[in-house]
């Protein structure tokens, strides 16, 4: 689940506006690198090699392990007001783990980068997207 973007700003009663993102950012933050920690105690040491050197060279972005589908909280945006539902809604039979955000020159590269981490945490599947960063205050006129 992505935090951010819908008009949320600030947190409780008498709490500055962007304290709460703040907070959320640092709370976050220290659960990544508790889930580093534990990743080595779990005997994924060879993940955290690959994901070691990605980040020396400056290419690892943000990894982000999902909460279980349990977890999940469901928008469905077909009617107004959007519905929201508790639970998982995917008509999916695959669920997504988690991620990597990584700077890859080509797409040799990031199948490189798919391949050290499947030869350090082998099992499932890794899909590679290319990511567009989107900006709608900079979409063209319509004509």
């Amino acid at each position: 689940m992505a935090s951010g973007g819908a008009g949320l700003e600030g947190g409780g009663l008498g709490e500055p506006a962007g304290a709460a993102a703040a907070d959320e950012h640092d709370l976050a933050l220290g659960q990544l690198q508790l889930l580093g920690l534990l990743a080595r105690q779990l005997g994924l040491d060879a993940l955290a090699v690959v994901q070691d050197q990605l980040r020396k060279t400056h290419r690892l972005g943000p990894v982000a392990r999902l909460m279980p589908t349990t977890a999940a909280t469901t928008v469905r945006k077909d009617r107004e007001p959007p519905l929201v539902l508790d639970g998982p809604f995917a008509e999916t039979k695959e669920q997504l783990l988690g991620f990597y955000l990584v700077e890859c020159a080509t797409r040799e590269e990031a199948l490189e980068v798919a391949r050290d981490l499947g030869r350090a945490n082998p099992g499932g599947s890794y899909e590679l997207r290319p990511v567009a960063v989107f900006h709608p205050n900079e979409l063209p006129a319509p004509r």
